[in-house]
């Protein structure tokens, strides 16, 4: 399982290059340089590979120009890897995240909105369409669907597990 990345908050215009390079360098060649040194040992075991993508890589999500860029490129290696590798077994799909409920969006509360947790995380919550944000339990379930033989007949998908964002916004 790939799962690197970083977040960024800016629009194309209010992206540095080097805010731009940092995101790039973790969130796809980080997935990047974990398929290369993998790919080599399935194509003699066969196996499965998942990588972590987010709904922003193909919904495109507001003032996240860099972080959504860097998940669309996940998806597109997911694709990529799915086909070039089906003849050597190697199944390859990925998960997209929304809003999931983690030490890293507390930690953002706690920097950005200092006094206003709660209050900022109630509001985060409705944003998502089922009114709450994901668990990281969630994703570790559809991960271990995706891994499994159970899934043997799935390759080359992209999982959106996002509480109805991608298809519910309004």
């Amino acid at each position: 399982m790939n799962n690197a990345g970083i977040s960024h908050i800016g629009t194309v215009e209010s992206t540095t290059e080097a805010d731009f390079d940092r995101v790039f360098q973790v969130n796809v060649k980080g997935i990047y340089n974990c398929l290369h040194a993998g790919v080599g040992y399935l194509k003699t075991t066969g196996g499965v590979i998942l990588n972590m993508a987010s709904i922003a890589g193909s919904s495109g999500l507001t003032d996240r120009f860099a972080y959504s860029m860097s998940k669309g490129a996940v998806i597109a290696m997911t694709y990529s890897v799915a086909r070039d590798y089906l003849a050597h077994n190697i199944r390859c799909n990925c998960i997209s995240p929304a809003r999931i409920h983690t030490p890293f969006v507390d930690g953002y509360l706690k920097k950005v909105y200092p006094g206003r947790e709660e209050e900022m995380f109630k509001v985060l919550s409705a944003a998502q369409p089922i009114g709450r944000m994901g668990t990281p339990e969630e994703v570790a379930a559809l991960a271990l669907f995706l891994c499994s033989d159970e899934s043997a007949f799935i390759s080359g998908a992209d999982y959106p597990l996002d509480g109805g964002f991608f298809n519910l916004r309004g």
